[in-house]
């Protein structure tokens, strides 16, 4: 099968590599000099730098050349959610495309799936989506991705094209819902983050943050025409878990540092890579609102992030929420 993978950041090039001892896989770097530099050393510098590439997999940055060499294959998205769109539109007609970004659009609030069917109308597309930290695929770590989307034919695509002993891929029609968990759970990654730079809260405080923020994320999904047990599954409950826990988050560092009382554009300068979360957080917040949902965690984020209150005082916001009966996403 032939995969270009469009866009070479961690995630992209992890994927790419993933994949490239068993099927002709190209790599797009929209950066000739990055391009350059990892065919010269089989290594991605600047965003996975633990890692040797395969000598199998090839490394361009002629877009036009990678498309064209590329056709009857399936093709990636693997650029931040901001970039989407762009990229969307350059594509030709009739290729099968998968999306591997997470999050809302900022300004008009879409997810993948919605901005796809306003660019790229009746045309097989999807998200791949799930618990996964870019540096463990590229190791070959054990790891469970899920292909949603609403053509079978490109969700089999999917798992012909990355499951593995090491990747196991399954299959959903909710699109809806696997963005919505995908999108939801960078924001809940950062409160979880705050929490745990926090001096006292503990490990009951982290569960209870984890739980309620899974019930705010569910309440937004059914709201957006998902299915609730999309949730329970991988897209849901399992990429919250890891993005909310583990060291290797991007969104949950910006919660620990912002705990540390450094302002958000010295994190963001010393991250050096995108964490969607911060763009997301503030778009994820007014969908909810146009749509009544109740999100506090989310909103405290936002109020975090945007200097309303400090961690403590979101901390207190929160905890001193009237006490109400207790449902899944209630």
């Amino acid at each position: 099968m032939r995969i270009a993978v469009l866009g070479a950041g961690a995630w992209g090039t992890a994927l790419a590599a993933a994949a490239a001892d068993r099927h002709e896989v190209r790599l797009w770097a929209r950066d000739a000099l990055q391009a350059a530099d990892i065919r010269a050393t089989r290594c991605n510098a600047r965003y996975l730098p633990e890692v040797l590439l395969p000598p199998s997999l090839r490394v361009e940055d002629d877009l036009e050349a990678v498309l064209a060499q590329s056709r009857d294959g399936i093709l990636v998205i693997a650029t931040p959610m901001a970039a989407l769109r762009g990229m969307l539109r350059g594509l030709p007609a009739g290729a099968g495309v998968l999306w591997l970004c997470k999050g809302f659009e900022q300004g008009s609030g879409l997810l993948g799936h919605e901005i796809a069917r306003a660019e790229r109308p009746g045309e097989p597309c999807g998200v791949l989506s799930g618990p996964s930290f870019a540096l463990e695929v590229a190791r070959g770590q054990p790891t469970a991705l899920v292909a949603a989307s609403s053509d079978p034919a490109l969700a089999a695509a999917a798992v012909q094209a990355f499951h593995s002993e090491s990747l196991r891929v399954y299959t959903s029609d909710d699109v809806a819902g696997v963005e919505v968990g995908g999108a939801v759970k960078n924001v809940l990654a950062i409160a979880t983050g705050i929490l745990d730079g926090m001096p006292q809260p503990g490990l009951n405080a982290r569960a209870a943050l984890i739980t309620r923020g899974l019930a705010e994320m569910t309440r937004l999904g059914l709201a957006l025409g998902a299915r609730a047990d999309t949730f329970m599954g991988l897209s849901g409950l399992g990429d919250l878990v890891l993005t909310a826990t583990g060291d290797l988050s991007r969104n949950r560092r910006v919660g620990l540092l912002l705990a540390r009382g450094l302002p958000l554009p010295q994190i963001l300068q010393e991250l050096g890579h995108v964490a969607e979360g911060v763009h997301s957080a503030a778009t994820v917040l007014a969908r909810a609102r146009a749509l009544g949902v109740e999100m506090p965690i989310a909103e405290a984020v936002v109020d975090v992030l945007e200097g309303r209150l400090t961690p403590e005082g979101a901390m207190g916001r929160l905890m001193g929420r009237q006490s109400r009966a207790e449902a899944p996403s209630d």
